[in-house]
């Protein structure tokens, strides 16, 4: 089993309401914010992406969501540079870090409970 290609982009941000309204006049549209500067914004049934606002003296971070169908069947390839393994995360999901040859890193994301 591989991933199933792109499920969304996380993108941090030092102002989420600018953000927001930039990726807005591209075409996506809020699904919905949390209540501490942080969201969810689609264009049609594209990718997802994720918005999350960080403080002013931390560098804004960009990371790749890959999707994978089922954390227990996804193959640990001795070629990936796991950073953790897949975890339940607060959101509902399971979510594998890893790291590309470059040092840029990447989330695998799998539905929680598989």
């Amino acid at each position: 089993m591989t991933t199933d290609g792109i499920e969304g982009v996380y993108l941090e941000t030092h102002n989420w309401g600018k953000t927001a309204k930039f990726l807005q006049a591209l075409g996506f549209n809020v699904e919905f914010t949390s209540d501490h500067g942080s969201g969810l914004l689609r264009n049609g049934s594209g990718p997802y992406v994720i918005l999350n606002e960080i403080p002013e003296d931390e560098q804004p971070q960009t990371q790749v969501v890959l999707k994978v169908p089922d954390a227990e069947k996804f193959p640990a390839d001795t070629t990936l540079d796991v950073v953790t393994p897949f975890e339940e995360t607060h959101y509902g999901t399971r979510r594998m870090i890893v790291r590309d040859p470059d040092g840029r890193i990447w989330s695998l994301e799998a539905p929680a409970g598989k």
